[in-house]
């Protein structure tokens, strides 16, 4: 199938659909007629994740459609991101579109409500979902993709704003091998440790659990680094000690430094985190099964919020533990 070359300075110009003629297994094999270095993507989403993710696509070469409520930012399209009326305008002239929002009923709207991706989706197109939502609505979602002969997966990340804009994220994605190929040379701009972990929704089920351990340790390092302060100890002091022993980890490295230094804008907010843990504890009771320890660190989460931080970073989950221990690690007494 022949291919129109878009150049420098002819940017509207548009490709011929991708498919057309072909099979969905042809289309499958046949990575955008075989050239990955300049692929037609949409991109949906562009907070405080999505803008710096959707601009190492356009650095990379892709040609760029993108769209949000509020407007495409100007540094993106600067950079030559072509900004677009709706998600139905996103799915008709993209061959990958990739979502980024907060929460399952936005991804939900965007995807089949009034002019959305459903409605502008043609056979051999991919639908990808880098937002953290509902491994159970994910999959639901998937059919429905499905059956207008397109492919889903599911590729949520970890590794904050910070990741975002250094483009090492860590993608998580669950769908079909094919499709996760075609892809993965978008995911390789965006992040470092990329791995298919399954089927539709296991994506998802990996990002609920990485939520788990990240909300455990914050709170583990928020208690040991108040424990400290109170004792007398200099919380740097301790944070720097423990960052050469077995207790290391990213979240000490990075938040236990925000704690010591009382930053706490976001970075990735309380209320995104909530949202997270809700789906971890739901997932559980579905299961059968107990998680004790994330469903205190979501009570942390919602002392948080009841302060009127939900906007805060996670690591503000601190200040909770602060207010029962009546001192802050900036080494007052509270109250």
């Amino acid at each position: 199938m022949g291919r129109l070359r878009i150049q420098a300075g002819n940017r509207n110009q548009r490709r011929p659909r991708l498919g057309v003629g072909l099979s969905r297994q042809a289309i499958l094999t046949q990575p955008f007629g075989g050239d990955t270095t300049n692929m037609n993507v949409g991109f949906i989403g562009l907070g405080i994740m999505g803008q710096p993710m959707a601009l190492h696509l356009v650095k990379g070469g892709h040609t760029l459609y993108a769209h949000t409520r509020s407007g495409v930012p100007a540094a993106l399209k600067e950079a030559g991101a072509q900004e677009s009326a709706s998600p139905k305008d996103i799915a008709e002239r993209a061959d990958v579109i990739i979502t980024m929002l907060p929460d399952t009923p936005d991804v939900e709207r965007v995807l089949f409500g009034e002019n959305g991706v459903a409605e502008g989706l043609s056979s051999g197109k991919i639908v990808v979902d880098m937002s953290s939502i509902s491994p159970i609505a994910t999959k639901a979602f998937a059919e429905r993709i499905e059956a207008k002969g397109c492919e889903y997966v599911d590729a949520p990340v970890s590794g904050g704003d910070v990741g975002a804009k250094a483009g090492s994220l860590t993608i998580m994605a669950g769908g079909k091998q094919a499709a996760f190929d075609r892809v993965k040379p978008l995911f390789e701009l965006m992040g470092k440790n990329i791995t298919l972990v399954g089927g539709a929704g296991d994506g998802q089920t990996t990002k609920v659990a990485n939520q788990i351990i990240v909300a455990l340790t914050i709170e583990a390092v928020g208690e040991a680094l108040l424990f400290a302060a109170k004792a007398g100890a200099d919380p740097a002091k301790v944070r720097g000690a423990l960052m050469g022993g077995f207790a290391n980890s990213r979240i000490l490295e990075l938040h236990g430094e925000r704690m010591v230094k009382r930053n706490f804008d976001p970075g990735f907010r309380i209320e995104l985190h909530q949202k997270d843990l809700n789906l971890a504890l739901q997932g559980a009771k579905e299961l059968q099964m107990s998680l004790p320890n994330t469903a205190s660190c979501l009570q942390l989460f919602n002392a948080c919020t009841a302060q009127g931080g939900g906007k805060w970073d996670h690591s503000g989950m601190v200040r909770a533990l602060e207010t029962l221990a009546n001192f802050s690690i900036g080494g007052t007494a509270k109250g």
